[in-house]
This record gives C-alpha cells, sequence and structure tokens, in this order.
C-alpha cells in the first residue's frame, strides 16, 4: 500500500514539472497554432471635406461676407479615411469577430491573415454598439486557418498568463503577455458588459483582436486601453467570452443582439431604503417602478420590491440586474427573489425581447454616472419649454438622490466646449472624461429658460 502511494506522488510530481516545462521556454507552440487564425482589418471611409482655402479675418470685417459668398459654393473634395483593427476567425464558415468601433461607418472592409499579403474583401453580417461586437465574413474558399474556440471567461482568476494576439499601430501578427489584473470591471461601457482587465501590452489596433488563456482559447476579445498618452500603460480592457459568444452567436443567426427584458426601472440600494424596508444590508436592486405589460408587471414584481436573485443568480448591486436579464434566453420562465415586506418570496417571470428602440422613447436612458435619466429632445418639449433658440439638446427625465445640481426638465445642450446633440453624444463626452480621470464635468443648461452654467461631480461609489 506503502508502495503504491510514493509511486502516486512519483507520478502527480511528474505531471506537475512536465506541465510546467511546456511553457518554460516560451509560448512559441503555442502562439504558432494560433497566429494564423488572427487577422488584420483594414477598413475605409469615404468622406467628404471642404477645401479651406477661405482667407480668415476678424470678426466682424467687411470681407468675411464676401470670401463666404465666393468660397462657401466650392465642390466638396472626396477622401478615403483609413482604420485599422484586428479580429479574429471563430467559424470554418468565414465568420469573423472584432469590435464595432472597430468597423463603425466603413464603406469597405478588408481582412488580411498572418500569413498572406493580399487583402481578402469582408461583409458586415451584424453589429451591436451596446457591447462594442461585431461579425464580418468572408468567403470560406479564401481559408487557410482553423476557426479558434471559446473559453470559460468565468473560470478566469486574477493572476492567470493570458496572450494578446492583434495588429497594434498597423504591425500586423503581434502577440504579447501579461496577466489578468482584475476581473468583472466596471468603467463605463454599458450595462451589458464587465470586463476583464490585463497588463498584456494593447494598443491602438489591438481592437478586436483576442485574449487567450494558456490552454489557447479565446477567453476575451481586446476592446480598449486606458492610457493618457495614448499608448499601452498595463491597462488593458477585454470583454469577456462569456458575454461575447451571446452576442456573437445572435448577429450570425439574426443579425443583431437579442436581449432579455424584465421592465422595472431600478436604482441603488441605499442604507436608507434597507432601514426604512427592515432589509439587512444594500446588496440588492431596489425597484423604482415597474412596466405595467411589461414581463415584471404581469408577473407582479412591485415598485418597492428589492430584487435580491434572478434566475439563481446573486443581485449585489443593481448594476448586476441588466446584465443577468440581458443574457437570459426569450421565453425562459425564471425565479425572481424579492423582498417585500419584511420577507422574502419568489416569484416566477416569462421572459420577453427587449425592445431597445421603444424602451428608450419611453423611459429614457439611464445616465448613472450623474444619476439622472435623459432623453432625446423633441419637437413637444421643445414647443412645451419654450425653447424658442434651441434646436438640439438632451432633457432631464429624472434626478436620483446622488444628484443635487441637476432638476428634471433641465435641458442639456453642452458640455465643456462640446455641442451636445443627442445621447449618444453625451454618453461618449461623458466616457472620454472618465477615461481622463475627471471627476466633474461643466454643463451648459437651459432651465425655466434660462441659459447658465454648472459644474457637476460624477457618483462615487
Amino acid at each position: 500500500m506503502l508502495k503504491k502511494f510514493f509511486l502516486f506522488l512519483s507520478f502527480f510530481f511528474i505531471s506537475i514539472q512536465s506541465s510546467l516545462a511546456e511553457f518554460e521556454t516560451g509560448y512559441a507552440d503555442l502562439v504558432e497554432k494560433l497566429l494564423p487564425s488572427v487577422v488584420s482589418i483594414v477598413t475605409t471611409q469615404v468622406v467628404e471635406r471642404q477645401s479651406n482655402n477661405v482667407p480668415q479675418f476678424p470678426e466682424g470685417h467687411p470681407f468675411n461676407e464676401m470670401f463666404k459668398d465666393y468660397f462657401g459654393n466650392q465642390i466638396p473634395q472626396r477622401e478615403n479615411m483609413t482604420a485599422l483593427g484586428s479580429g479574429f476567425l471563430i467559424s470554418n464558415e468565414g465568420y469573423i469577430v472584432t469590435n464595432h468601433h472597430v468597423i463603425d461607418k466603413a464603406d469597405q472592409i478588408q481582412v488580411v491573415f498572418n500569413d498572406a499579403e493580399n487583402e481578402i474583401e469582408a461583409v458586415l453580417v451584424g453589429s451591436d454598439p451596446k457591447t462594442d461586437i461585431a461579425i464580418l465574413k468572408i468567403d470560406p474558399k479564401n481559408l487557410n486557418a482553423k476557426a479558434l474556440v471559446w473559453g470559460d471567461s468565468n473560470m478566469s482568476r486574477v493572476g492567470d498568463i493570458v496572450l494578446a494576439i492583434g495588429n497594434p499601430l498597423g504591425l500586423g501578427g503581434t502577440v504579447t503577455s501579461g496577466i489578468i489584473s482584475s476581473i468583472n470591471r466596471d468603467i463605463g461601457g454599458g450595462p451589458y458588459v464587465d470586463f476583464i482587465q490585463t497588463d498584456a501590452p494593447i494598443n491602438r489596433g489591438n481592437s478586436g483582436g483576442p485574449l487567450f488563456n494558456l490552454s489557447g482559447e479565446v477567453i476575451g476579445i481586446n476592446s480598449m486601453i486606458i492610457s493618457q498618452t495614448g499608448g499601452s500603460v498595463g491597462l488593458g480592457f477585454s470583454i469577456p467570452a462569456s458575454t461575447a459568444k451571446l452576442i456573437v452567436n445572435d448577429l450570425i443567426s439574426f443579425g443583431q443582439a437579442k436581449r432579455g427584458w424584465l421592465g422595472v426601472q431600478i436604482q441603488d440600494l441605499s442604507i436608507e431604503f434597507s432601514e426604512s424596508l427592515s432589509f439587512e444590508g444594500t446588496e440588492g436592486a431596489f425597484v423604482a417602478s415597474v412596466e405595467p405589460l411589461s414581463p415584471a408587471g404581469k408577473a407582479g414584481i412591485l415598485a418597492g420590491d428589492i430584487i435580491v436573485e434572478f434566475d439563481s443568480k446573486n443581485i449585489t448591486s443593481y448594476k448586476d440586474l441588466p446584465k443577468v436579464v440581458a443574457e437570459t434566453e426569450i421565453g425562459k420562465e425564471v425565479k425572481v427573489k424579492v423582498w417585500r415586506n419584511k420577507k422574502y418570496e419568489e416569484i416566477l417571470v416569462l421572459i420577453d425581447e427587449l425592445n431597445e428602440d421603444v424602451v428608450a422613447q419611453v423611459d429614457g436612458s439611464e445616465i448613472t454616472e450623474l444619476d439622472i435619466t435623459v432623453a432625446e429632445l423633441s419637437d413637444k418639449n421643445i414647443e412645451d419649454l419654450a425653447l424658442t433658440n434651441i434646436k438640439a439638446g438632451i432633457i432631464v427625465k429624472s434626478v436620483g438622490p446622488k444628484n443635487t445640481n441637476l432638476l428634471k426638465d433641465d435641458v442639456i445642450i453642452q458640455v465643456s466646449s462640446e455641442k451636445v446633440l443627442n445621447i449618444k453624444d453625451f454618453k461618449e463626452i461623458i466616457k472620454e472624461n472618465q477615461l481622463l480621470k475627471r471627476d466633474k464635468i461643466l454643463l451648459r443648461v437651459v432651465r425655466s429658460g434660462n441659459e447658465f452654467w454648472l459644474i457637476n461631480p460624477f457618483v462615487i461609489e
């Protein structure tokens, strides 16, 4: 018996040593298998520019109008703008994964495999701006590589070694390595993605490329960096495979992402709310309102409920709920555990499909960074609020307890030097300010016919 035990121990240590020895001289064997399946992406966008030959005179100078009349009718010049990114083969049928922002507004998309010199024409199958994922397709006859496989990003741990392959700065077929620095990172990328943070060097052009574990599985899509210089400083962020593969399957099957819909407006569960509802702790999502004809409304979820569990998944923060609901299969009946009347209740809810256009129109768009909900400025808003000189902006529909500066029906028309034309603009400006590590923004606001500026801090969680 003792002999068998020592034989087992010997075998165990030999196995560990052979596993460690596999990478003791580097990752060349692994990279050799993966590199052919990663592509560089080249996009072209045709833009029109007015030639800038108009002489500049001081404001009010009489020559200004004359030169404006003379040069103003010039034929615009058409130019091709080229951008670079990365992607990877996910199907032997020719489907390629990349980022939405890599191919956004592109008129032509081409891919280049690492072992090929010629660019291959690609067509856009579908794109999802909410998660920054897009799917391209090339003729499978052009394939000389094997499709990569998804890994289980939920099994990833801080400290795991990872490899990134992509096309940084146009230098295609570049491999970098590092570790997972953090998981479930919320960096203001929207309610549907919690990023994997890595210190593997990622630069401009890496976007859309894969992040691998040491088994050669894709555990993330490299999407963005945080850097004050624009270069890699060891703060790279990847969309987890657990989120990405659901979106990818939808885009291939339907050309768009399909998300589950619950139909509740939620907010952070503060200590004050918990105490008033005799609930211990602040883990959960407080239901502020329920749309009557939504799945939640039909199932009997009420305003004032605290959702603590959804489909056997713990809801520790109100930010957890949108993601788990969105990833729920449409038509699935799930158990939702709520705190109501000083006790827990379980409610069965039949999940429906989210129509984001309708939801945005009815409920507005939540800006968690400022604790407000906003909507596009409509002609009716302009008429009702007598905004005679305002043609574009966003209107504040509701204000949470963490914002003491803005009021309902405030109209935001500018942030610092940038005009706000719509909600998308506003979100992008906020994102840019947060990436620059700013803790507040300067807003130009119209309130009750009066126009003024105010400083609004970002919400600190």
